[in-house]
């Protein structure tokens, strides 16, 4: 990990208040990412992974949601204590994020090219409509779509095509931090690896730095460089990737990956989690994982694991690993 980290998120928490109660959704997450590191963001749907997203971005909801504390340091500055116009600089400019279905990320009034130029032209005021539109053929380009379409509505794409136009989108200003959040979820699985390849080289070319929101372990061992494994708000591991899969020590991590398929084992079915995340509205005060964990012992349930150092890079939340 670089000295000094692009992005750096202390002790976030973030909540939503509804009519069922108050829904924790973020509660004390921290992670940090150098200049043109990936960071894969693990775990099941519910866990808070979108909402780490949105909350580094200022997109949370208000109302029902609230960021209730922490900071969220971009080269060094809070980000959270900017005013409204002085995140719409940093938004899209700085940070850009791929949002999780292609199908509703676009206007469909507006041709694909007009929606890449907006971006464009918002963050580069100086430049004449003509030069924005070159601009933004190029985009078009460098992810595989003829600009002879640049006239064309989103209607007239594939999910596969829509994803890429929403790619050239956020990369349109060469961010510093790119967020994906799940931005193969909605696309077959030889679109996925083609666009997963293009995102990759789009970052490599600018170095762009990435957060790479997935539950597709393989997906994260061809792509990061981090990990992260989130659990019911939580980030229960984080390391190196070679941290996370050659030396496992929390056992949400280990149930993951047990629950992956193997082509050398012949089994007739896989090896579930037993139960369920735990209501955000109502969770447990020991480990939020103790319901499930088949090592749990009395004290899970009484006590709440602090993260533990295990090497250099390498981070617990569980009392095994005092």
């Amino acid at each position: 990990m670089a000295d000094k980290p692009l992005l750096e998120v202390k002790d976030l928490v973030i909540h939503y208040k509804t009519d069922d109660g108050v829904v924790k959704a973020l509660n004390g997450v921290n992670l940090h990412i150098g200049a043109g590191e990936t960071l894969g963001l693990v775990g099941e749907t519910g866990a808070g992974k979108t909402t780490l997203a949105k909350g580094i971005m200022r997109l949370i909801p208000n109302p029902p949601g609230k960021i209730l504390g922490g900071e969220v340091l971009f080269e060094g500055q809070d980000i959270l204590n900017l005013s409204a116009a002085g995140m719409e600089h940093v938004r899209g400019r700085e940070i850009s994020m791929i949002f999780q279905d292609p199908m509703t990320s676009l206007n469909p009034v507006l041709t694909v090219g007009e929606q890449i130029m907006e971006v464009i032209e918002i963050h580069n005021q100086e430049l004449s409509k003509t030069e924005a539109r070159k601009w933004a053929e190029n985009m078009l380009e460098r992810v595989g779509i003829p600009a002879e379409r640049f006239g064309e509505y989103p209607h007239q794409f594939s999910g596969g095509m829509k994803q890429r136009v929403v790619i050239a989108i956020a990369l349109a200003c060469n961010p510093k931090l790119l967020i994906a959040d799940e931005p193969t979820t909605a696309l077959d699985v030889t679109i996925q690896a083609q666009v997963l390849e293009m995102i990759y080289k789009l970052k490599s070319e600018n170095n762009t730095s990435m957060i790479l929101i997935t539950h597709d372990l393989g997906v994260v061992a061809q792509n990061c460089d981090y990990v992260a494994i989130i659990y019911a708000g939580e980030v229960v591991e984080y390391g190196t990737l070679r941290d996370i899969y050659k030396d496992t020590k929390h056992p949400y991590t280990e149930g993951l990956f047990g629950s992956i398929p193997s082509l050398t084992s012949d089994v007739k079915r896989l090896q579930a989690i037993d139960g369920m995340m735990p209501d955000p509205t109502r969770l447990p005060e020991g480990c939020v994982f103790c319901d499930r964990c088949k090592y749990a012992v009395p004290e899970c349930s009484q006590a709440h694991p602090e993260m533990v150092n295990v090497s250099g890079t390498h981070q617990v939340r569980c009392i095994r690993c005092r």
